[in-house]
C-alpha cells in the first residue's frame, strides 16, 4: 500500500527534505541557503513562508502530486522537555516554536513548515524525537549546585532511530535492549539506553560530555570562571568557545576531521595529540554510561559522521570493547528517521503523542 511521507528538516544554511513512499526513499533535495539569502529574515522565524515556498517551488519542478501525501513530517525544534515519540503539531507547539520560547534554532522551522503545507491537504503534521526527549532518572538531573539541573538536551531523533535498527537487526524489540549509543558529529552524545528509554546522556548542546569538532565539552570549572570574570572575553565569546568555536575548532582551526586526518597522516603530530585527547575523552564518557546500566549491556553502538572516520572507531574499540561488543551505524539519516515516525502512527504501531 503506498503512503507518501513528506518530511523536512531545516538547518541554519540548508532545507533538506525528501519524499518516501513507506520507507523507500522517491527522491530528496538538499536547498542551499547563502548569507545573503538569509540576510533581510531579522529572525529564524521570520524564514517560514521562504523556506516554504523553496520547498513548494521544487516539488512543482518534479511534478510531484501533493494530493498523494499522507503525512507531513518536520524536524522537531527546541521544545519544552517531553517523552520520546511522534509527536501532532498543535497550537501549543506552533506558539512555543514562534516565540522562541525554548531557544532560537533552524529546527524550529520544521514543525512550522510542516503544519503550513499540510493544513490545505487536510492531512497531519508530525514532528518526531526532538533534541528535548527527557527520559532522565531523576537521580540525573542533580548536577552539585541546587540552583542548576542537569537537562536532557542530545541526538535524540538519530539516537533512537539507531537503536530500534540494531534491535531490529539483532531480531529483538528495542524495549528488551540495553545499549550505549554514542552519536559523534559536530556534537557528540553518549547515551544509556534502558529498554527503551534514554535514562541518563550529556547534555550535548551545553557543555557537558566530551570534546568535539566544535564544542568545548565539559572543562575544569574554576578556570573557566576565572575567564569568565577576567574581562578579557564578552558572554558571547565565552559562549562560542563552549559551542560553535571550541574543540578540535578552537586547537586546530578547523572542525573538518577529515581534514585533520589528512594532517596527522602527514605527520602532524600536535594535531593527533588533540585528535587523540577527543577519542580518550569519548572513551571516557562510554565507561561513565557503562557504571548507568551497571555493566548490563547489550552493545555499545557508534553513529553520526564520525564513525565513518577508521581511527576514531578502532580507537574507541581498544578502549571501550571490553565492556560490550561494538557496533558501528556510520552516519544519520534523520529524513528516514522521520519517515519512520510518521509511519508508525500512520500504521497504527505507536499512537501520535499531544504536546
Amino acid at each position: 500500500m503506498d503512503r507518501y511521507i513528506l518530511v523536512i528538516n531545516p538547518g541554519s544554511t540548508s532545507t533538506k527534505f525528501a519524499v518516501y513512499n513507506n520507507e523507500v526513499q522517491i527522491f530528496e533535495e538538499k536547498l542551499s541557503h547563502d548569507i545573503d539569502e538569509l540576510a533581510p529574515f531579522k529572525t529564524i522565524i521570520d524564514q517560514i513562508d521562504y523556506r516554504r515556498d523553496l520547498i513548494l517551488n521544487k516539488l512543482k519542478e518534479r511534478n510531484f502530486d501533493l494530493s498523494k501525501l499522507v503525512a507531513i513530517c518536520g524536524r522537531g525544534g527546541m521544545l519544552k522537555a517531553i517523552p520520546s515519540g511522534t509527536y501532532l503539531v498543535n497550537d501549543a507547539m506552533i506558539n512555543d516554536l514562534k516565540t522562541q520560547k525554548y531557544g532560537a534554532h533552524a529546527s524550529n522551522l520544521g514543525a512550522l513548515i510542516a503544519k503550513q503545507i499540510a493544513e490545505p491537504l487536510n492531512i497531519p503534521s508530525f514532528i518526531v524525537d526532538p533534541v528535548s526527549v527527557d527520559e532522565y532518572k531523576d537521580i540525573a538531573r542533580i548536577s552539585g549546585m541546587p540552583m542548576i539541573e542537569r537537562v536532557s538536551i542530545f541526538h535524540a531523533l538519530n539516537q533512537k532511530a539507531i537503536a530500534r535498527m540494531v534491535a531490529k537487526d539483532n531480531n529483538k524489540k528495542y524495549e528488551e535492549m540495553n545499549l550505549i549509543v554514542v552519536h559523534m558529529g559536530g556534537g557528540i552524545s553518549v547515551g544509556a539506553h534502558y529498554k527503551g528509554r534514554v535514562i541518563d546522556v550529556n547534555s550535548a548542546l551545553d557543555g557537558d560530555g566530551p570534546m568535539t569538532p566544535e564544542r568545548s565539552g565539559s572543562v575544569p570549572i574554576g578556570p573557566l570562571t576565572k575567564l569568565c570574570f577576567s574581562n578579557k572575553y564578552t558572554y558571547e565569546e565565552i559562549r562560542s568557545l563552549n559551542y560553535g568555536r571550541g574543540g578540535l575548532s578552537a586547537y586546530l582551526k578547523t572542525n573538518d576531521a577529515r581534514i585533520i586526518a589528512k594532517r596527522i597522516a602527514e605527520g602532524d603530530t600536535y594535531a593527533k595529540s588533540i585528535f587523540d585527547a577527543m577519542i580518550y575523552q569519548i572513551a571516557k564518557e562510554i565507561g561513565a554510561y557503562a557504571t548507568v546500566l551497571k555493566g548490563d549491556i547489550d552493545f555499545i553502538v557508534l553513529t553520526g559522521g564520525l564513525a565513518y572516520q577508521n581511527y576514531i572507531v578502532n580507537e574507541l574499540k581498544a578502549s571501550c570493547q571490553w565492556i560490550s561488543k561494538i557496533l558501528v551505524y556510520p552516519g544519520e539519516d534523520e529524513l528516514l528517521a522521520l519517515a519512520q515516525g510518521a509511519l508508525r502512527v500512520i500504521t497504527s504501531k505507536e499512537t501520535a503523542k499531544n504536546y
